[in-house]
């Protein structure tokens, strides 16, 4: 069986973070195995409260994983500080890991700061270098890009220039803000860029969104698919996901994780 490392914050409400990446792999049939960033206290309604890793022990974290069952692919989400940023990118380093998907979580759905400034530069300028894909929506490109993202040309616009200036990671561009389409862009950095349609699923509950396309994405690496390939199967994937309406908490609710290994009723 493959494995997948999830580099990430936990999600005390299940929805997001390693507890949605978890569940991702295991919904793609891959072993997951993870290295805790933060801790977070939150739910549907929003973060109460964080508490960081000590940057040292992430390290350690990644170390022991690779040391015994090595992972296939390694997704790293939330990065709460510069020294955090600086641990992974040393520990990955050490252990020549492959098929990194970065996913620069700043803001969570609900509104709250993740990461600061400073460990937004870390990632862009230690992690970035490694990955094999980055996955920024809309807000973020806009913060990697210095310009407002908002239409599906500027969206296009910045997937290319983000590939360009980067020059080593592909670079998927999440449609999920736009106003009338939820299509992404993924430039390749040998210049080839392919559109992602979708149509946008009428539910509001997309808490994790972003970890769960990016976690798959990674399954789908790990697998030896192309970067195109994990990106289509893993849009398929969370496609399903909302689809399947579930319907949890007083605010932006989860995902049905499950639902293509779902054999009776909820």
């Amino acid at each position: 069986m493959r494995s997948v490392l999830s580099i990430a914050g936990s999600d005390s409400s299940g929805g997001a973070g390693i507890q949605a990446d978890i569940k991702t792999i295991a919904a793609l049939h891959l072993f997951a195995q993870t290295a805790i960033t933060s801790v977070t206290a939150q739910n549907t309604l929003g973060v109460t409260d964080v508490e960081n890793i000590d940057p040292a022990f992430v390290e350690l974290q990644i170390e022991t994983v690779f040391r015994d069952i090595r992972p296939d692919a390694v997704k790293i989400g939330m990065v709460p500080t510069a020294a955090c940023a600086h641990a992974i990118a040393h520990a990955l380093a050490s252990v020549k890991a492959a098929n990194i998907v970065v996913d620069p979580v700043m803001v969570a759905t609900s509104g709250a700061e993740l990461s600061n400034p400073e460990a937004v530069h870390a990632v862009r300028d230690e992690l970035f270098p490694l990955a094999t894909v980055i996955t920024p929506n809309l807000y973020e490109t806009s913060i990697l890009w210095g310009c407002s993202v908002a239409t599906p040309a500027e969206q296009e616009q910045a997937a290319c220039e983000l590939a360009r200036r980067f020059a080593g990671p592909a670079v998927l561009v999440k449609g999920g803000h736009l106003a009338d389409d939820a299509s992404d862009v993924l430039a390749l950095p040998n210049g080839t860029v392919r559109r992602f349609g979708a149509r946008r699923i009428d539910n509001p509950n997309t808490h994790g969104t972003g970890c769960t396309l990016s976690s798959a994405i990674a399954c789908g690496l790990a697998c030896e698919q192309t970067v195109d390939e994990a990106v289509a199967q893993a849009k398929a994937y969370l496609t399903g996901a909302l689809e399947a309406r579930l319907d949890l908490g007083h605010g932006s609710g989860p995902l049905d994780h499950m639902w293509n290994n779902r054999r009776i009723d909820r």
